[in-house]
C-alpha cells in the first residue's frame, strides 16, 4: 500500500507541487480502508491477485521521475520556444483564424465544456446538443444541402467517408468500382482517399475533370471548391455529366468562401465535405479540427458519424438527442457503414459558436475582407510582372513568372518569417486569411520585390463574383445566428448551454470502456499557447523543432509503456488507430508475399468498431466465441485459427477484456495466432489498467492502439477530440502511416490529413506522463484497479457483478447485472441510468457489452467520498426497485420509470405521482448540496427517429 513518508529537512527542499498525489483521488487513509474491505494488505497484493503473474512486468519501468507542475510548465515553455511562429500562407485547407476571446476562455479553455462525455444520456447533455444542432444548421445552410452530421475527424477522412457513402448508394445491380478525384484537390486529401480505397478494392483515378470521360464505370467524383490552387471553377457542367453517368458528386468546399460563392448543393453536389477550422479553431499543427459532411436527405441512413435530431420528452416538450447512427457499430458490427464512433464535438461547438457570434453579416464581412486582400495582392503582383490564376479566386493565388523564381521567393519569404507554398511546377502559392493585416500584405509584396498603393488598388476591386459564381441564396437566417453578437449576450448564451450539461465539474462519470479521466489544468494550459496553436501542419520541420522533440519523447514513452519498438502519432481517433493498426498488418503480409491473408478473428464481446475497422482494412471477420465467464473460448480460437491458417491475417483482442477482467490465457492466445501465421492486434482501449504493470509488446501483441483521450488524459470534449496512436513491433515499423506532403513520416499511405494527427492536443498526454513519472503512472493503474474493485465489492450484494477474474477480482471496471430486475420489477438498465441523473450522476455504460447491464469504471482520480456517493445512489435506487418488487410502488408510475425529474416537473402545480416531490428531486440528503437539474424529462427516442429533424427548429417551437 502507499505509505506516508516522514518529512525530512532534505525532502522539504523539494517543491510541493508534485502531481501524482493531485491526480490520484484516494488518500492514504482511503487506500487503507478500501484494501481492508477487500481483505488485502497492500496495493502490491491487489495487483498480484488481479493481474496474471504470467504477464506482469519484469524489471524496471523506464519512465523518468515525475516533474512538479511548475517544472512541467517550464519544460513545455522550453519546447514551445523551439517552435518558430512564422506567418504561414501555405493554405491547402488550413488557415490562421481569430478565436473570439469569449469563446476561447469560456469554451476551449473551460472544463465545463471539455470534460463532458459523449451525449448518449441526452437529458443531461442538452447544451452540447444544441450547439451541435447549430453546427449542423450552419453546414446545411452554407452548403445548400439538406442534412449534415455533427462533425467528422478531418477533411481528408471526410472525403474518404464520402467516397464509401457514394459506393453504398449504388443500385444493387451496379458494378461501378471507380472513384474519380480531381487533381485540383488538396494532396493530403488525395493521399487519404487512396489509402482508404486500396484495401476496399476501389480504383481511384486522379486527373483533370475537364477531360475525364467516365469510360470506367464510376460511382463517384471528388472536386475541390475553390481548387487547391485557389481558382474558382464552374463545376455545374461536370456535375451534370457525372450524374448522367450514374455517379454521385462530392465537393470539398471552403466554408468561409461559401458565404460569397454559390453553394455546392446549387450546382449539383450530392455530398459536401470540408474543414470548419477557419471558423475560430487554431491550426494547431494539424488538429484537432471539426470536419463536416452534408448530403441529401435520401442518404441520411448511410451517412457516417453522429447526427443530432429534434425529438420530444415525456412532457411533450422539445428535446434533442443523437439519432439514427448512434453507436451503430454495436448493432451492425462488420456491416456498419463506417468505423467512426466519435466526432470532434468540442471543435464543432467552437466553429458553431463562431458563426453564432459573428452571424451571417459578420461572416460575410470577414470573407469579403479576405477576398479584397487577395484581389489587391493579385493585382499588385500582376502589375509587377507576375502571373496569377486565370479564373476568379477567393483567398489563394498560384503565382509564377515575374522577377524571382521559386527558390529565391521561398528564401526571401523565410527571411521575412513567412511561409509560402511550393508547387512542383515551380510556382508558389499564397493563401490569405482572417488574420492577415495590411502590414502583412506590404511584407508579402516586398518578398516578391513589388511595391503598390494598397488603398488605391482596394478601391478598384469589385467584391461580387459574376452570376455563375456569386451566392444569391440566404444562409444562417435562424434567430440563433442573429441574436448574440455582443459579448454580454454571447457569454450568457454560452453559460446557458453549459448549465444544461453534466460534466466532470459536477461529479464522477463512471463509464466503463469509455474512461473519463481527470484532465488536469496544468496539462491543458499549453494547448492554447500560440507556439503550439498557430503552426500550419506543413511548415518546414525546423520551424516545429519543439513539436518534433515533444513527439520524439512522447513516442519513446508510449513505446516504453507498451513494450513496442515504434509509434505513429498520426491516427486522430481510436477508430483511426484500429484502422491504421490493421493496415500495418495488411501491408506487412503483402510485402512478404502473403497478400491473400485476409481473415480477422474477433471475439464476440469486442467493441463494435473492431469488426467495422477490419472490413475497412479489407479483411473478412470470423467471430470467436466467449465462455460463460466472458473470456475468449481458447479452444474455439484454436479451431478457427487452424481452420483459416492459410489465410489468417490477424486477431483483434481487447485487453483487459471488454468484460473488465484480465484473461489469464492472453499469452497462449497470442501464441496460437502466431503459430498459424497471423498477427495480434491489441485494442488498447483498456490500457489504463496495464500501465506500469504489464505491456502488450511483452506478452505477444504485434500492434496496439492507444486511446490518448482515455488512458493519457486528453479530454473527451463532449464526444471529441480523441487521438489513437499505434505502437508496433520492429517488423511492422516500416509499414506505419506516411504522408504525401511531409517527407520522412512513416512508410505507407496517410490515414489522417495531418502527418501527426491532432498535434496540438498531444501536449496534454506529454505533460501527464512527464508529471506522473514512472512511479506515478504505475500508482495510477493500481488506484484504478483498487477503485473498481471497491465498487464491485460494495455493490455486488445489490447488483451482482457479472464477470470476475480467476481470484474473484475485476480489472479497472465491472459489469453490474440488472437483467433479473426486469422480470421482478419491470425496471431495466435504462430506468436506473435515468434515475441516477436525479442523484447528480451520469450513468455508467449502458447495455454494453451485455444488454441489460451497467459497466462501471470509476478511474483513479475519484476519492473514496465520491465513490461512496455513487454507491449510496445505486443502493438507494435498488431499494426503490425493491419497493416496486414488494408492490409498495406502482410498476409504471414510480421514481425510476418517471426519471429524470426536471425542476419544471417537480415545481409544477400538478403532482399526480404516488411518491413525494422530495423523493423525486432529493432522494438522498447530500443531493441538496449541489443539485444538478436535468434540462428535459426522459426523451422519446422512437419519435425522434420517426420524425427526423436535424436543423434548428423554428423559434416558435421554443415559445
Amino acid at each position: 500500500m502507499i505509505r506516508q513518508a516522514t518529512p525530512t529537512n532534505h525532502s522539504l527542499l523539494q517543491p510541493r507541487d508534485s502531481f501524482a498525489r493531485r491526480h490520484n483521488g484516494p488518500t492514504i487513509a482511503d487506500v487503507a480502508y478500501m484494501l481492508e474491505s477487500l481483505g488485502l494488505n497492500s496495493l502490491e497484493e491487489l495487483v498480484q491477485t488481479a493481474v496474471p503473474d504470467t504477464i506482469r512486468l519484469q524489471g524496471q519501468f523506464n519512465i523518468p521521475a515525475g516533474l512538479g507542475e511548475a517544472a512541467a510548465l517550464a519544460d513545455m515553455r522550453q519546447l514551445a520556444s523551439q517552435n518558430k511562429v512564422y506567418r504561414s500562407y501555405i493554405g491547402m485547407g488550413y488557415s490562421d483564424t481569430v478565436t473570439p476571446p469569449v469563446i476561447l476562455r469560456n469554451i476551449l479553455e473551460h472544463p465545463g465544456w471539455y470534460t463532458a462525455y459523449t451525449p448518449y444520456q441526452a437529458e443531461i447533455a442538452q447544451g452540447r446538443l444544441e450547439a451541435l444542432l447549430n453546427y449542423q444548421t450552419m453546414i446545411t445552410d452554407l452548403t445548400g444541402l439538406e442534412i449534415a452530421n455533427a462533425s467528422l475527424l478531418d477533411e481528408g477522412t471526410a472525403a474518404a467517408e464520402a467516397m464509401t457513402l457514394c459506393q453504398r448508394a449504388l443500385p444493387r445491380k451496379s458494378k461501378a468500382n471507380t472513384f474519380f478525384v480531381s487533381e485540383l484537390c488538396h494532396p493530403q486529401t488525395i493521399d487519404v482517399v487512396q489509402t482508404r480505397a486500396e484495401p476496399l478494392g476501389i480504383e481511384v483515378i486522379v486527373g483533370d475533370h475537364n477531360s475525364y470521360d467516365f469510360s470506367h464505370e464510376t460511382f463517384g467524383v471528388l472536386l475541390q471548391y475553390p481548387a487547391t490552387d485557389g481558382t474558382i471553377l464552374d463545376y455545374a457542367p461536370f456535375a451534370a455529366k457525372a450524374h448522367e453517368a450514374g455517379a454521385l458528386v462530392v465537393v470539398a468546399a471552403d466554408l468561409l468562401a461559401l458565404t460569397l460563392l454559390r453553394a455546392p448543393g446549387e450546382f449539383g453536389a450530392d455530398v459536401a465535405v470540408g474543414n470548419s477550422q477557419r471558423f475560430g479553431v487554431p491550426m494547431g499543427y494539424g488538429g484537432p479540427h471539426a470536419a463536416y459532411m452534408a448530403t441529401q436527405e435520401r442518404y441520411q441512413r448511410i451517412m457516417p458519424g453522429r447526427l443530432i435530431g429534434v425529438s420530444k420528452d415525456a412532457t411533450g416538450e422539445q428535446a434533442l438527442r443523437m439519432a439514427l447512427q448512434t453507436r451503430e457499430q454495436h448493432i451492425r458490427r462488420d456491416k456498419a457503414t463506417s468505423n467512426i464512433c466519435t466526432a470532434q464535438v468540442l471543435l464543432a461547438v467552437i466553429a458553431s459558436m463562431y458563426a453564432v457570434y459573428h452571424g451571417p453579416d459578420g461572416l460575410r464581412e470577414i470573407a469579403q475582407r479576405v477576398r479584397l486582400l487577395t484581389a489587391v495582392l493579385a493585382q499588385a503582383l500582376q502589375n509587377g510582372g507576375y502571373t496569377t490564376n486565370d479564373g476568379p479566386t477567393f483567398d489563394t493565388l498560384k503565382i509564377s513568372g515575374g522577377g524571382k523564381g521559386q527558390a529565391e521567393l521561398i528564401e526571401a519569404a523565410l527571411s521575412h518569417q513567412i511561409n509560402l507554398r511550393r508547387y512542383d511546377d515551380g510556382a508558389v502559392g499564397v493563401s490569405l486569411d482572417e488574420a492577415t493585416q495590411i502590414s502583412d500584405l506590404q511584407e508579402l509584396l516586398a518578398v516578391f520585390g513589388v511595391t503598390a498603393d494598397v488603398d488605391a488598388l482596394a478601391d478598384g476591386v469589385a467584391l461580387d463574383y459574376d452570376a455563375t459564381h456569386n451566392r444569391s441564396s440566404d444562409y444562417l437566417t435562424h434567430p440563433v445566428f442573429n441574436s448574440y453578437h455582443s459579448e454580454t449576450e454571447m457569454l450568457r448564451y454560452i453559460y446557458k448551454l453549459q448549465s444544461r450539461d453534466l460534466s466532470l465539474v459536477h461529479s464522477m462519470i463512471p463509464l466503463g470502456s469509455c474512461t473519463m479521466k481527470l484532465n488536469a489544468t496544468t496539462e491543458m494550459i499549453p494547448v492554447t499557447w500560440p507556439e503550439f496553436g498557430k503552426l500550419h501542419p506543413f511548415v518546414p520541420l525546423d520551424q516545429a523543432a519543439g513539436y518534433q522533440e515533444m513527439f520524439r519523447r512522447l513516442e519513446g514513452w508510449l513505446a516504453e509503456v507498451t513494450g513496442f519498438t515504434a509509434v505513429s502519432l498520426q491516427p486522430n481517433a481510436g477508430s483511426q488507430g484500429e484502422y491504421a493498426g490493421l493496415l500495418t498488418i495488411r501491408h506487412y503480409h503483402a510485402a512478404h508475399g502473403n497478400g491473400h491473408r485476409n481473415i480477422c478473428l474477433i471475439p464476440s464481446s469486442a467493441h463494435g468498431t473492431n469488426p467495422a475497422s477490419a472490413v475497412m482494412a479489407g479483411m473478412q471477420v470470423v467471430v470467436v466465441e466467449c465462455d460463460h465467464d466472458g473470456n475468449i473460448e481458447v479452444d474455439d480460437l484454436r479451431r478457427k485459427a487452424e481452420q483459416y491458417r492459410d489465410n489468417l491475417a490477424a486477431l483483434m483482442v481487447t485487453y483487459p477484456s471488454t468484460h473488465g477482467v484480465f484473461e489469464a490465457s492472453i499469452r497462449e492466445i497470442c501464441q496460437i495466432i502466431h503459430a498459424n501465421g497471423g498477427q495480434v492486434y491489441l485494442d488498447g482501449a483498456n490500457m489504463n489498467a496495464q500501465v506500469g504493470l504489464c505491456r502488450p509488446g511483452d506478452y505477444g501483441a504485434d500492434v496496439c492502439h492507444l486511446n490518448l483521450h482515455k488512458t493519457f488524459c486528453i479530454p473527451h470534449g463532449g464526444g471529441g477530440p480523441g487521438m489513437g496512436p499505434i505502437g508496433v513491433q520492429a517488423h511492422l515499423a516500416p509499414f506505419l502511416p506516411g504522408h504525401a506532403v511531409v517527407a520522412g513520416v512513416g512508410g505507407t499511405g496517410a490515414v489522417s490529413a495531418a502527418p501527426w494527427g491532432s498535434a496540438s492536443i498531444l501536449p496534454i498526454s506529454y505533460a501527464y506522463i512527464a508529471m506522473m513519472g514512472g512511479d506515478g503512472l504505475q500508482q495510477a493503474t493500481q488506484m484504478a484497479i483498487l477503485n473498481a474493485n471497491y465498487i464491485a465489492k460494495r455493490l455486488d450484494p445489490y447488483y451482482p457483478v457479472l464477470y470476475k477474474g480467476e481470484h474473484g477480482f475485476v480489472a479497472h471496471e465491472c459489469i453490474l447485472d440488472l437483467r433479473p430486475l426486469k422480470d421482478s420489477s419491470g425496471i431495466g438498465a435504462e430506468d436506473v441510468a435515468k434515475r441516477l441523473m436525479d442523484f447528480g450522476f451520469h450513468a455508467p455504460t449502458m447495455s454494453f457489452p451485455v444488454p441489460g447491464t451497467l459497466m462501471v469504471e470509476p478511474t483513479e482520480s475519484e476519492s473514496l467520498a465520491e465513490l461512496e456517493r455513487f454507491c449510496q445512489a445505486m443502493i438507494a435506487i435498488r431499494e426503490e426497485i425493491a419497493a416496486v418488487e414488494r408492490g409498495e410502488i406502482d410498476r409504471e408510475n414510480n421514481p425510476l420509470r418517471n426519471a429524470p425529474h426536471t425542476a419544471a416537473v417537480v415545481t409544477s402545480s400538478e403532482w399526480k405521482r404516488p411518491y413525494s416531490r422530495e423523493q423525486a428531486a432529493y432522494p438522498l440528503s447530500w443531493v441538496r448540496d449541489a443539485k444538478f437539474w436535468p434540462a428535459v424529462s426522459r426523451i422519446d427516442n422512437v419519435y425522434g427517429d420517426r420524425n427526423l429533424f436535424c436543423i434548428c427548429p423554428p423559434m416558435e417551437t421554443y415559445q
